[in-house]
C-alpha cells in the first residue's frame, strides 16, 4: 500500500537533494570557530522555525479538512433526510428496497462515505455496507431522536468518521426516522497526506534558502574572524592586552596620515603622551623633533637611539600591511635603553671573562711540560686580562720532583719559568733568573703566606714591592708598570710557583677587587695543568732512565756489519721500542728491532723482559722463525701468569699487566756466505739498500704480534750484495697524527737513496727529515752495512768417515795457521779439530766437513748429517773415553752447538794470541784420537 507521497508506508524518508557535502566537511572542521558556531545556530533557528511551520500548515489542513467534512456530511443528511417521500418510504413495508438504491445514490452523489437511514433507536434500513443493514449503530443518537441536528468525529465500529446525524419528520413534525452520513477519519488522512509533498517542498526551499543564508553570514564571519574559535578570540584579545599594555616596549600605530590610531601604555610613559592622544597628528604629540621627522618620513628605522626626556630609546619602525582596503600605515616600537647602556659594559666583560676561562682550559696544559704550561699561561692572559704576565716555579717542579710542604718554610726563591707581554722591552728580569720574595709586604710574599691571590692597585704606593728591589722597581714604574695581581699556583694544596699579572700604560685602568676571583680561577687552572705536567715529567724521566738503562749501550764488537742506532723517546711518554745487535758463533750476526704497545714505564719494563728473552733464545742458535716461535710462546705464558696473579685478591696484586702487542724483526745474517734470514711478528720489514743506492722495502710474511695468536711464523732467506745496507726501523719514526704509514716510508726511501754515506751520517739525515718536532711514538732507528769474510780468512774440508783422516785434517789444520801466523795457538786448534773431527766420525753422519774461520777469533767448526748433541760431563777413573769434550771446553774461549736442516754443527772459539794455558796436563794428540766423548 503507498501514501499519497508515493513511497511505501513505513520506508526512511529519502535524504534531501542539492546539498554540498564538501561543504558540510568544511563547517564540520570549523565548527569550534566563532563562524562555525554562529552557522550552526543559525541553521539550528531556521531549521526549528521551519519544522514549526511546516507542523502548524499541517494541523491547520488536517483541522480544515475535519471541518470540510463535516459540512458535506451535515449537508447530504439534511438533503437526504428531506427529500420528499422519505417518511413515506420509512412507513412502507419494506424501507430498504425502498430506500438502499436511493441511498447509495445520494451517496455517491455527495461525495461522503455512508448514508445510513435508520430509526428512531438506530436500527439500519440502509448502509453503504450492506452487511451492515438490520443492525443497530453504535454511538449516542439520543439527540437525533429527540429531533436535533448534530455532527461529531466518531471513532468506534465499524470505523473512525466525521458523521452527522439528522432526524426525519413525518407531517405531523413526529421523528420517524435518522439520517446518518460521514467521512471517515482514513478519508480524511489521505486529504491531507496529498497537500504534504506541496508543505515538504515548501518547507525545503524555505530550509535551503535560510542555510544559505546562514552560511553567507558564516562565511563573511570566518574572513573577519580569520576562521578563530571562541577560546583563540579570547586569547587574541588577552594577548593583544598583554602586548599593548603589559610588556615593557612600547607600541605606536601610526595611519597613513600620520596620525596616532593606538598607544599602548609604555608608549604613554615613555613619550609622556596626552590622554586623548589618538587620532592626533604625530606633530602634535609633542615628541621630540628627530622622532617626530622619522613617524612622519615613514622609512624604516633600526634600533635607532632616539632622545626622549632623559632617556635614551632604541627606536625601530617598520611598516604594516594593507588591509580591508586600507593603506599602509606603520607601527613603532620602543625600548628604553637609559639602564642597559650601563649594564652592557659589565656584561660584555663578564662574557669576555667567560671566553678567556674556556680558553685557558683549552689552552693550558696541551703538551705536558712544565715550562711550555706555564708559557700557555701567560699567552692565555695577554692582552685580554693582563699587559704582562710572569709565571715562577719552584726548583723541583721544574724538576718533576714533589714541591716542599708549606711546613718545610716559606717558598722565598723561585726561579722565572715563562714570561709574556704585549711588548718585548719590558724590565722585567727575564727568564731563568731566580726570584726572591724577601720583603713580607710585597705583593708576592703577602699572596704566599695568606695562599691567595693579593691586589696592588697602584704600584707607586705599594712600598714593600718597591722595597724589594729598589733600581728594578723604580725601573719599572718608570716604563710605566701601574698595577699588580699576585696569584699563588697552589694544587692539592701544596704550592707550585706565583702567577703575576702586570697593567701598564697600555691598559690605564687598574686592577680591581672584582678582578681577584678571576685571577685566581686563572691560577687554579693552571696550577693543575703544572701539577699533572709535573707528575709526568718525574714518570717520564723515571721511564727514560729505565728505557735507557735496558737498551744497549754499547754495540758489542764484530765482523759482519758496521751499525750504527738512534732511540729517540717519546714526548707524550716513553714506549717500549728496542733493538739489539748480537754476535753469533760462526762470525754471523743478529740484528733485532721491537715495539712493545702503549708508553711508560710498564711499557719499558716490557720491553727488557722481551730483549732479555731474545739474547737467551738467540744464545741457542735458532733460526729466525722459531726463535719468535719460542717467544710468543714465552709470552703467552706470562701473560697467563700474571693474570692469574691479578685475580688473586689475596696476592694484592693490581690489573694484569700483560704483554700482549708487542712486535719484533730478527734478522740473521752470515758473512761467510752473505745470506740474511728473516721472520717478522707484526713488524714492518727492513728497507734494503743497495750499493747503487735502490731501496727496497721487504715484504717478509708478516705473522701476527707476539702473545696473540700463536700462530707458526714464516721465515725469509735472501743473499745480500756486498756493501748492502739493511735499515731497521719502528713504526714511530714513519708515522704520526700529520703523517701516515706509507708517506713515511717514501721519505726514508728517498733519505737512504743517497750513497756514499757511513751509517752513523745516515742515521743523522733520516732523523733530520722524518723527526717530528713532538714524536707521539718511540723511535728506533738501526742501519747496518754488511759485511762479508774474505775468501782467503776461510779454510774448509771434506772429512771422509775414516779414523784415520783425522790425522791428515789436523796437519791441514795447522798449516793453515802457519799461514794466518797462528802458530802460536796452533796446538790448541790442533787439540780442539782432533776432538771436534773424531767425535763426527765415531758419532755422527755423513757428510763430514771442517771450516776454519780466521774473524775477531779463531773459529773452528765441524758438521755432520747427524742432529744428536754431545753433552759436557766428568770422566770416571775407570772410563776409557768422555774426556775429550771437556778438554774442548777448557782449551776454547767459547763452544757449542748449533742445528742446521741437514744435521749439526759444533763449534769452538779461540783468541788469536795465545792466552794462560789451562793446568792441565799436555795432552798426547794421537792419544786423543782414541777418546770418546
Amino acid at each position: 500500500m503507498t501514501g499519497r507521497l508515493g513511497r511505501p508506508r513505513g520506508s526512511p524518508p529519502r535524504q534531501p537533494t542539492g546539498r554540498d557535502p564538501g561543504l558540510l566537511a568544511r563547517r564540520s572542521r570549523s565548527a569550534r570557530s566563532v563562524a562555525g558556531q554562529v552557522f550552526a545556530l543559525m541553521a539550528f533557528i531556521v531549521v526549528l522555525l521551519i519544522t514549526a511551520a511546516a507542523l502548524a500548515l499541517v494541523f491547520q489542513e488536517r483541522y480544515g479538512t475535519q471541518r470540510d467534512a463535516r459540512h458535506r456530511s451535515l449537508a447530504a443528511a439534511e438533503a437526504f433526510a428531506h427529500a420528499p417521500g422519505l417518511p413515506a418510504a420509512l412507513k412502507s413495508p419494506d424501507p430498504t428496497a425502498v430506500l438502499q438504491p436511493l441511498a447509495e445514490a445520494a451517496r455517491q452523489a455527495a461525495g461522503v462515505d455512508f448514508i445510513a437511514v435508520m430509526t428512531p433507536d438506530g436500527l439500519r434500513y440502509t448502509d453503504s455496507r450492506p452487511d451492515l443493514i438490520g443492525q443497530r449503530a453504535t454511538g449516542d443518537l439520543s439527540r437525533a431522536a429527540a429531533g436535533h441536528s448534530f455532527t461529531e468525529v466518531y471513532t468506534g465500529s465499524p470505523s473512525d468518521a466525521v458523521r452527522a446525524v439528522v432526524p426525519v419528520r413525518d407531517a405531523s413534525g413526529k421523528v420517524v426516522g435518522l439520517v446518518g452520513t460521514g467521512i471517515e477519519v482514513a478519508t480524511v488522512s489521505d486529504t491531507v497526506a496529498a497537500q504534504l509533498p506541496l508543505l515538504l517542498g515548501a518547507a525545503a526551499g524555505a530550509l535551503l534558502l535560510g542555510t544559505g543564508g546562514a552560511a553567507l553570514v558564516s562565511r563573511r564571519l570566518r574572513r573577519q574572524t580569520r576562521g578563530l574559535g571562541e577560546a583563540d578570540m579570547a586569547r587574541m584579545n588577552e594577548h593583544h592586552e598583554a602586548v599593548l599594555h603589559a610588556v615593557r616596549e612600547g607600541v605606536l600605530i601610526i595611519s597613513d596620515d600620520q596620525r596616532l590610531l593606538l598607544a599602548n601604555d609604555e608608549a604613554r610613559r615613555l613619550l609622556n603622551l596626552p590622554p586623548d592622544a589618538e587620532q592626533r597628528h604625530v606633530s602634535e604629540l609633542g615628541l621630540d623633533a628627530r622622532t617626530t621627522s622619522l613617524l612622519v618620513s615613514g622609512r624604516v628605522a633600526t634600533d635607532e637611539v632616539h632622545l626622549a626626556g632623559d632617556r635614551l630609546l632604541a627606536v625601530n619602525v617598520r611598516p604594516t600591511k594593507p588591509y580591508g582596503g586600507h593603506p599602509s600605515g606603520s607601527v613603532m616600537t620602543l625600548r628604553d635603553t637609559t639602564e642597559l647602556a650601563a649594564l652592557s659594559g659589565r656584561a660584555e666583560v663578564a662574557r669576555e671573562r667567560l671566553q678567556l676561562l674556556y680558553d685557558a682550559g683549552v689552552r693550558i696544559g696541551t703538551t705536558l711540560d712544565v715550562v711550555r704550561t706555564a708559557e700557555e699561561l701567560s699567552e692565555v692572559a695577554v692582552p685580554r686580562f693582563a699587559d704582562f704576565v710572569t709565571v715562577e716555579l719552584l726548583e723541583p717542579v721544574l724538576k718533576g720532583e714533589e714541591p716542599p710542604s708549606r711546613a718545610a718554610g716559606t717558598y722565598t726563591e723561585m726561579r722565572r719559568a715563562a714570561m709574556g707581554g704585549v711588548r718585548t722591552d719590558q724590565p722585567l728580569q727575564p727568564v731563568g733568573d731566580i726570584i726572591r720574595f724577601v720583603v713580607p709586604t710585597a705583593p708576592m710574599a703577602a699572596a704566599l703566606d695568606a695562599g691567595h691571590a693579593v691586589l696592588a692597585p697602584d704600584l707607586n704606593a705599594a712600598m714593600g714591592w718597591r722595597a724589594q728591589d729598589e733600581a728594578g722597581t723604580r725601573q719599572a714604574l718608570e716604563y710605566g708598570l701601574h698595577s699588580l695581581i699576585s696569584v699563588p699556583l697552589q694544587a692539592r694544596g701544596v704550592v707550585l710557583g706565583m702567577a703575576n699579572f702586570w697593567r701598564a700604560a697600555d691598559t690605564p685602568e687598574a686592577f680591581e677587587e672584582e678582578d681577584l676571583s678571576f685571577a685566581e680561577e686563572l691560577g687554579t687552572r693552571a696550577a693543575v695543568s703544572i701539577d699533572n705536567a709535573r707528575r709526568y715529567t718525574r714518570e717520564h724521566a723515571t721511564a727514560v732512565a729505565l728505557q735507557r738503562s735496558l737498551l744497549p749501550r754499547v754495540l758489542p764488537d764484530q765482523t759482519a756489519v758496521d751499525v750504527a742506532f738512534r732511540y729517540l723517546p717519546a714526548k707524550a711518554g716513553v714506549g717500549g721500542d728496542w733493538f739489539d745487535v748480537i754476535p753469533l758463533a760462526g762470525a754471523r750476526v743478529a740484528l733485532v728491532v721491537g715495539d712493545v704497545v702503549g708508553h711508560g714505564v710498564h711499557a719499558a719494563a716490557t720491553m727488557g723482559r722481551l730483549r732479555t728473552a731474545v739474547h737467551n733464545f738467540s744464545s741457542l742458535d735458532m733460526p729466525p722463525d722459531e726463535l719468535l716461535g719460542h717467544l710468543d710462546e714465552l709470552i703467552h705464558r706470562i701473560d697467563q701468569n700474571e693474570s692469574a696473579g691479578a685475580g688473586d685478591p689475596s696476592e694484592g696484586a693490581g690489573e694484569a699487566a700483560g704483554v700482549t702487542g708487542a712486535t719484533c724483526l730478527y734478522a740473521l745474517y752470515d758473512p761467510v756466505s752473505g745470506v740474511c734470514a728473516m721472520a717478522s711478528a707484526g713488524h714492518p720489514g727492513p728497507a734494503l739498500v743497495r750499493p747503487d743506492g735502490s731501496v727496497e722495502f721487504l715484504q717478509l710474511p708478516t705473522g701476527l704480534p707476539l702473545g696473540v695468536g700463536g700462530m707458526p711464523f714464516e721465515a725469509m732467506e735472501l743473499r745480500l750484495p756486498e756493501s748492502s745496507r739493511l735499515v731497521l726501523f719502528t713504526d714511530g719514526l714513519l708515522e704520526d697524527r700529520d703523517r701516515d704509514f706509507d708517506t713515511g716510508l717514501g721519505l726514508l726511501a728517498e733519505t737512504l737513496s743517497h750513497p756514499g754515506r757511513s751509517p752513523e751520517q745516515a742515521c743523522a739525515d733520516v732523523l733530520a727529515a722524518l723527526l717530528f718536532p713532538a714524536p707521539s711514538d718511540d723511535i728506533a732507528l738501526l742501519i747496518a752495512d754488511t759485511r762479508r769474510l774474505e775468501a782467503d780468512r776461510i779454510a774448509e774440508w771434506e772429512v771422509p768417515p775414516d779414523p784415520a783422516a783425522v790425522s791428515r785434517v789436523r796437519n791441514a789444520g795447522s798449516a793453515q795457521l802457519a799461514a794466518w801466523g797462528l802458530g802460536d795457538i796452533a796446538f790448541t786448534a790442533e787439540l780442539i779439530l782432533s776432538e771436534l773431527v773424531t767425535n763426527a766420525i765415531r758419532y755422527g753422519n755423513a757428510p763430514i766437513r771442517v771450516r776454519m774461520l780466521r774473524d775477531r777469533s779463531l773459529i773452528c767448526e765441524v758438521s755432520d748429517g747427524s742432529s744428536t748433541s754431545p753433552h759436557l760431563r766428568y770422566a770416571a777413573t775407570t772410563d776409557e773415553g768422555g774426556r775429550g769434550l771437556f778438554l774442548v771446553a777448557q782449551y776454547a774461549e767459547r763452544w757449542g752447538t748449533r742445528y742446521t736442516q741437514r744435521g749439526k754443527v759444533i763449534w769452538a772459539e779461540l783468541p788469536l794470541t795465545g792466552g794462560p794455558e789451562p793446568t792441565l796436563p799436555e795432552p798426547d794428540l794421537a792419544a786423543l784420537e782414541d777418546l770418546a766423548w
